[in-house]
């Protein structure tokens, strides 16, 4: 059975923090605000997988109110997700995404994002796909208050038996 899920997440830029997008760290002046390292298109393919599988979003799995987790990398959240996922019995197709960002430029940096997500869910980096576009200077990605990402997965599962 081809199962589908879609992820969405949305960060505001922070002062003091590292730019981490897709488990890469990219130079820029300011970071995302999160719980985790605000890993925005790592959380919107997390999301993505765990709604293939029929499971509540990362908010349940990693909650912003667990301090023992506070800093986590994002990558870390896939890689549990990936767990997840086969103790389901499933596996990840494939992922396709988009960054919604005026800045940084994510094309320069894919290819690495495509290599550390792939990685983190078990899958060739061929079987991940990253795209971004900016908001044309509208809305709060335009006034370059933040960064958003959506996502879509799809996965293998095993029909239950009746």
């Amino acid at each position: 059975m081809t199962r589908v899920g879609i992820g969405y997440d949305v960060h505001q830029y922070a002062e003091g923090r590292a730019f981490i997008l897709g488990g890469v760290e990219i130079p820029h002046a300011k970071g995302l605000k999160g719980h985790s390292d605000a890993d925005v298109l790592s959380h919107a393919i997390a999301d993505a997988v765990l709604g293939a599988l029929g499971e509540p979003d990362i908010g349940y799995w990693f909650p912003p109110s667990d301090a023992s987790i506070e800093g986590i990398s994002s990558l870390k959240i896939l890689e549990k997700v990936a767990e997840i996922a086969r103790s389901k019995g499933a596996s990840i197709e494939n992922v396709d995404s988009t960054v919604i960002a005026e800045a940084p430029k994510v094309k320069p940096h894919a290819a690495a994002m495509k290599e550390r997500i792939g990685a983190a869910l078990g899958i060739s980096p061929d079987r991940v796909g990253i795209k971004a576009t900016t908001n044309e200077r509208l809305g709060f990605v335009g006034r370059e208050e933040g960064v958003a990402a959506m996502a879509v997965a799809c996965i293998s599962l095993a029909p239950a038996a009746e």
